[in-house]
């Protein structure tokens, strides 16, 4: 299936909301630290209902540490990203990088991927973004959809 990276997460619920889709979705959960709240968060127990203990979590230290527990093929997420998700051409393995809800991905690691592996949502001029797990949801989605949904 798909490994689902949040860089440096900042808001409970959200991530609580991540585990949920990721549980039925078959996907694994990494979060790269620092984490800005505790996994036992109410906030985080409650978005994700008893989805949590179904979720894949892995919990790695660094930006380094993940890149090396993950060596396959990477798409980063991001505003700044010059092509659709709906353009990339997903397959089982994949790993799909989101940054932080308060400051999105770094440049430094933005500039690690080559520009057709950085891919940005569709939405109205004008618009900033879209709130981390919808944004969570709506390219995994895609790329589950791409390999047939597999195991569903």
């Amino acid at each position: 299936m798909f490994d689902l990276v949040l860089y440096r997460p900042a808001i409970p619920p959200n991530t609580g909301n991540i585990m949920r889709l990721c549980a039925n979705t078959g996907a694994r959960l990494h979060l790269v630290g620092p984490i800005a709240f505790d996994l036992d968060d109410a906030a985080v127990r409650r978005a994700g209902l008893d989805y949590r203990d179904q979720a894949v979590v892995t919990v790695h230290p660094s930006w380094e540490s993940v890149r090396t527990a993950l060596p396959g093929r990477w798409y980063a997420v991001d505003v700044a990203g010059a092509r659709s998700h709906t353009q990339a051409r997903f397959a089982a393995g994949d790993a799909l990088l989101f940054g932080s809800e308060r400051t999105g991905l770094p440049a430094e690691i933005l500039q690690g991927f080559a520009a057709d592996h950085v891919l940005r949502i569709p939405m109205l001029p004008g618009s900033r973004s879209l709130n981390l797990s919808n944004a969570a949801a709506v390219v995994l989605y895609e790329a589950w959809r791409q390999v047939g949904f597999g195991g569903a």
